[in-house]
């Protein structure tokens, strides 16, 4: 039931007024689903970064970056809440303008689509609460059944993980893979899995609620990007990120919800 209700919800559309109607939009329409307005997919299944609330609103930390750039470049915005798996194809089609869900960096994913990167995560290893199983380390992972949102960074690293415990001749672990974080969670919770992958943001934020604990974190560290089919919209994205750098905007949302800044240049890299 659970899954068929976010999958219902997939396709929602947030949308938010055009800001700053005295200004002139920084980005020409035709770089642009809708005129005048900045569109973001987005998949509501990793709080505190971007969830739906229980009052039903699209919040968090990457929510509240998008409607910020959004603003700067003197555009409305809307989200687009999907799965990831539907992400890249969609921005391929033109549903939407720019993938903002936490998308870690590939040289792979920078041949296909304009990335630019402006955070750092890692992933942690959640589990139930008191950790039960005594899991510090990837080796005492060994024979558990896992959990992970299918077709993502997260799920290519849980594949790193068990073919590092296979090179070490221990039990295989089992993936489960799922739709989405929440899915994942959910299943977790009702005890179908022994442990669930997610961002080191998402871990952290389930075992400050008291909901699960965090076994392992720090794995894999690798930036954060932004996805675009329009080389001309990331380039007014990476400067305005240069700007929230230089004004202190960006530092002061990222502290609020605890996310490490990506440390170098806010620059588009992508297909040549």
């Amino acid at each position: 039931m659970l899954r068929r209700s976010l999958l219902g919800a997939a396709c929602a559309a947030v949308s938010l007024p055009a800001f700053g109607q005295s200004c002139a939009p920084k980005v020409a329409d035709g770089e642009l689903v809708k005129a005048r307005t900045l569109t973001l997919s987005t998949n509501p299944t990793l709080p505190p970064m971007q969830f739906v609330n229980a009052q039903g609103q699209l919040v968090g930390m990457r929510v509240e970056l998008g409607a910020e750039i959004a603003k700067r470049l003197c555009l409305g915005v809307e989200h687009v809440r999907v799965e990831f798996a539907a992400m890249i194809p969609g921005l391929a089609a033109r549903r939407w303008d720019m993938i903002n869900t936490g998308m870690f960096y590939t040289e792979e994913r920078a041949k296909l689509m304009y990335l630019v990167r402006y955070e750092e995560q890692a992933i942690t290893v959640s589990v139930p609460r008191g950790n039960p199983k005594k899991i510090a380390r990837i080796e005492d992972m060994a024979g558990l059944t896992v959990g992970v949102e299918q077709g993502g960074f997260e799920f290519r690293r849980t594949q790193d993980i068990a073919k590092a415990l296979e090179e070490k001749k221990l039990r295989p672990i089992t993936i489960r893979p799922f739709d989405n974080f929440a899915v994942s969670f959910q299943a977790l919770r009702v005890g179908q899995l022994d442990a669930a992958i997610s961002i080191d943001s998402t871990g952290k934020e389930y075992e400050e609620r008291g909901d699960f604990s965090r076994a392992i974190s720090g794995l894999y560290g690798t930036p954060i990007n932004f996805g675009f089919r329009s080389k001309a919209l990331a380039e007014a994205v990476a400067g305005v990120l240069t700007e929230m750098r230089a004004d202190g905007a960006l530092k002061a949302l990222l502290d609020r919800y605890g996310v490490k800044e990506y440390g170098g240049a806010f620059e588009v890299v992508g297909p040549a």
